[in-house]
């Protein structure tokens, strides 16, 4: 059963290396045709390509399509080639010719754009509000942690004090940042493209304004061809803007690896968020940190592998531009469940707030003892080289004192202005 199907056949090796796994990734956009052809039929009805009637009879008939799909009853048979040929299918065997009219006016092109720009406005939602429920923790842990003072590093060599109140909340204003690209996504993809066709639009006198206020669209794509343009550069927005998230927070879990091993020894979690070894009984492995790390790395890869699938193709539609439902949907998956496995870890995490009492942590503050000179009235170069000497013969006594009060410092960690600073995303 294909939409495109014109009285002869294919050979099978051709079906199944053109539909690939098409049927699979459809099982999770057919929500999204749904809602664009009850659109759809609203629009050909408004415009006098359909009855009242017949309007009437395939919206009730597409919503017991979408009642079967929240149920988890509907399939994608091998006889059929994708979601858009199943849905057709079935409106015929309820409707009969009033089914068949579903097709006119668009191409399964625009069908498949609008259904994968509705479905990435979904993702990239609750991408974004579980981007915020990790950011409210990490804020959280920020003040309830925030006079815990621990190493500070630069080429991993011990460099000033931090804090966990300003590691926690450094994470947390980073992932603001990584918002703007997912909000920047979300408005490429609330963006209308129904009504582009096969990208070049269409003879009948389609309301385009209609199905974009129905489906609940920002605009329209108006120039069709830009719309039928928009396929893989709307997913690989959406993947710029995963990949940032990404960054964070596999910076964050390697700083987690390092910090539960028994040579820094900061943080701890509770033994059932930790594995096991085969032969060496005294290991509580990060596993969970580690595979974030390692899947948030490829999640930095997925718009590069976009831009090979879609870089230098010519204007219009390129079967190639089916490939990107299989990279860009597992990876958002994948996002989603790196999100949800740091919120519920870290919820968990206990810190060890005796670190610095190690003397080896005692050049930590050479920095602020150096400060103190100059406060008093000693020039910096020369507190400098006062200070470097002492460290050099071993008679560096440290100031642990410290008094921070910029903005931002550890002794001003400025958590409200950056939690208005998030709530301005909207």
């Amino acid at each position: 059963m294909k939409l495109w199907d014109k009285g002869f056949s294919t050979d099978k090796k051709i079906d199944q290396f053109t539909v690939g796994n098409d049927r699979e990734l459809d099982l999770q956009l057919a929500k999204y045709d749904v809602i664009a052809s009850k659109a759809h039929a609203k629009m050909l009805g408004k415009i006098g390509l359909l009855t009242q009637k017949e309007t009437q009879e395939l919206v009730k008939e597409l919503d017991a399509i979408a009642s079967r799909i929240e149920r988890g009853t509907f399939t994608i048979e091998p006889s059929f080639e994708d979601m858009h040929s199943k849905i057709e299918y079935m409106l015929t065997l309820s409707l009969g010719d009033t089914g068949k009219k579903i097709h006119t006016a668009r191409s399964r092109n625009d069908q498949v754009l609008v259904a994968m720009h509705l479905y990435l406005k979904d993702e990239l939602s609750e991408i974004k509000s579980m981007t915020k429920a990790l950011f409210d923790l990490l804020l959280e842990k920020a003040d309830t942690y925030k006079d815990v003072l621990l190493p500070g590093y630069t080429h991993l060599q011990i460099a000033m004090p931090s804090s966990f109140g300003l590691w926690f909340s450094a994470y947390a204003e980073s992932l603001i940042d990584d918002l703007y690209f997912i909000e920047a996504a979300y408005k490429v993809a609330d963006q209308n493209p129904l009504g582009s066709a096969a990208g070049y639009g269409s003879s009948f006198p389609i309301d385009r304004s209609f199905t974009t206020k129905e489906m609940g669209f920002e605009t329209l794509k108006y120039n069709v061809v830009a719309a039928q343009m928009g396929r893989g550069k709307v997913e690989k927005a959406t993947a710029f803007g995963m990949a940032s998230i990404a960054a964070t927070l596999s910076k964050m879990a390697m700083d987690i690896c390092l910090y539960m091993s028994q040579n820094f020894n900061f943080i701890f979690f509770p033994d059932e968020l930790t594995t096991g070894s085969s032969i060496m009984p005294h290991k509580k492995n990060p596993d969970v940190f580690e595979l974030v790390r390692g899947k948030c790395n490829k999640l930095q890869a997925v718009p590069n592998q976009l831009t090979l699938v879609i870089n230098n193709l010519p204007s219009g539609y390129h079967r190639d531009l089916q490939l990107v439902k299989e990279i860009i949907m597992p990876a958002i998956q994948d996002m989603k469940a790196c999100l949800e496995i740091l919120t519920f870890s870290l919820s968990k995490i206990q810190v060890n707030d005796t670190i610095l009492e190690d003397e080896k942590y005692d050049y930590l503050f050479s920095v602020d003892t150096l400060n103190e000179l100059v406060q008093n009235g000693m020039p910096f170069r020369d507190a400098y080289k006062k200070m470097g000497q002492e460290i050099q013969e071993g008679t560096f006594s440290p100031k642990r004192d410290i008094s921070h009060t910029h903005e931002g410092s550890l002794g001003h960690l400025c958590l409200a202005e950056i939690k208005s600073k998030m709530n301005k995303i909207g």
